[in-house]
């Protein structure tokens, strides 16, 4: 009886381990399979493409991510609703649209600045 009691507290401080905040396997993929679907969905009403939305969220779960685009999508078939576009530029959008604007490339970008010092130094020689 006594061994019996030494262990009840221990049984009872670890009944209660999940509200200290340990969580479980089971936990996290429902979290990650919840906000995977979440991307997903927040793509996909950003009129974003499933791609796209690949490239962005790298540490997403794809299936996940997929199965939020396509809820998404369904919903917002059957209600008709349009998307909202992104106010954000797509990567390639916004390289494309510097080099158009101008017809040159800035000279301060990085991957510029190593040539104008190579053609210096053959200048110089």
């Amino acid at each position: 009886m006594r061994r019996f009691a030494c262990f009840l507290p221990l049984l009872l401080a670890l009944a209660g381990c999940d509200k200290l905040g340990i969580d479980t396997p089971a936990t996290i993929a429902a979290k990650k399979e919840a906000d995977g679907k979440a991307v997903g969905g927040a793509c996909r009403n950003a009129l974003r493409a499933i791609e796209d939305c690949y490239t962005l969220n790298p540490k997403a779960n794809k299936a996940a991510v997929y199965a939020g685009w396509m809820e998404m999508d369904a919903y917002m078939r059957d209600n008709k609703l349009e998307g909202t576009p992104s106010t954000i530029p797509r990567a390639g959008a916004a390289s494309g649209a510097d080099e158009a604007s101008d017809g040159e490339a800035p000279a301060d970008k990085p991957a510029d600045k190593p040539m104008d010092k190579a053609a210096d130094k053959a200048k110089a020689h």
